[in-house]
């Protein structure tokens, strides 16, 4: 990957980029999700595991309460915000205070573009400051998580710069996660980064602060060069949120990698969902998983509610 795609416009939008699936037009989802709630075999998910979507996938609603009310009516227990945004925090509680719905966290919004491994010092002062402002905004709106890429590897940042700089600006930040109470939740994500479970354990545990650094494990991402259940069972107790989306192998290698997105949820042949959980059962993981795939209106929220019911109660 050279150039990232923005990951919020394509979950609102519903087209294949960075993690994310890439869908049909809203009318074809909203008739498979009348289809498959019509079905008498969806089962309710049998863990305790709490389901969440990404703040852009709800393409319902105008205000935060209207929207937090179509993710209720869609079975979901909470949202992943994004931050730094223009969203009102205050309008955000009380929306959560009236329907129930649970910030898990948020999404630092900067980290593609102010990253933590830029050359440039001040690049990286930026991203820090944006990552602290995710940790207050995240300690505000009642979550416990900060998704945070650490930082890219391109022609101009070496590998090993990415994880000298990276590591030392967000030592930085860990006395803020640590007085906050909430976690800095490194993602796995296309960045020429981190493409290993044992280095991904490794990169958590040199900040020796299970307390402040965790992961954040993306399902779909990892597909392209390893197995899900084997990063599971290697992070253990390290993983603090997980993303749920699937990767086809096949359409990758046949039709372009970002296709390999373009799979609805529990269709694709290369997450074995059955091992996917039994490893999260054996590691005890049982707090959120977050879709992020395309989203739309309250059809296709369901639609995508139900398909994850399919996968926790495997």
């Amino acid at each position: 990957m050279t150039t990232p795609l923005n990951r919020r416009d394509v979950l609102k939008f519903g087209g294949g980029a960075l993690a994310v699936a890439a869908m049909g037009s809203v009318l074809s989802a909203a008739e498979e999700a009348k289809s498959d709630a019509a079905k008498p075999d969806v089962p309710a998910h049998k863990r305790a595991i709490k389901k969440a979507v990404m703040w852009d996938m709800i393409g319902v609603g105008k205000t935060v309460l209207e929207k937090f009310e179509a993710l209720k009516a869609a079975g979901f227990d909470g949202v992943e915000m994004n931050s730094p945004s223009n969203i009102s925090i205050d309008e955000v509680k009380a929306a959560c205070e009236k329907t129930g719905i649970v910030i898990e966290g948020v999404v630092d919004s900067v980290h593609w573009q102010q990253t933590l491994s830029h050359n440039n010092p001040e690049m990286r002062a930026a991203g820090l400051k944006g990552l602290q402002t995710a940790l207050r905004d995240c300690k505000a709106m009642g979550g416990t998580s900060v998704l945070l890429v650490p930082g890219v590897v391109d022609k101009s940042v070496g590998y090993d710069d990415c994880w000298k700089r990276s590591q030392e600006e967000i030592r930085k930040a860990i006395p803020l996660a640590r007085e906050l109470g909430v976690k800095i939740a490194i993602e796995n994500v296309w960045n020429h980064f981190i493409m290993s479970p044992l280095e991904a354990a490794r990169y958590v545990d040199e900040f020796e602060a299970p307390d402040a650094v965790g992961w954040h494990f993306d399902i779909g991402n990892v597909i392209v060069y390893g197995w899900p259940e084997q990063w599971v069972r290697v992070l253990g107790k390290r993983i603090v949120k997980l993303h749920i989306k699937e990767f086809s192998r096949a359409k990758a290698n046949n039709e372009g990698l970002w296709k390999g997105f373009d799979v609805q949820l529990t269709e694709g042949p290369d997450n074995d969902w059955p091992a996917i959980v039994k490893a999260l059962d054996d590691i005890g993981y049982n707090t959120w998983a977050c879709a992020e795939v395309g989203g739309g209106d309250l059809n296709r929220l369901k639609f995508v509610s139900e398909r994850m019911d399919k996968i926790l109660a495997m």
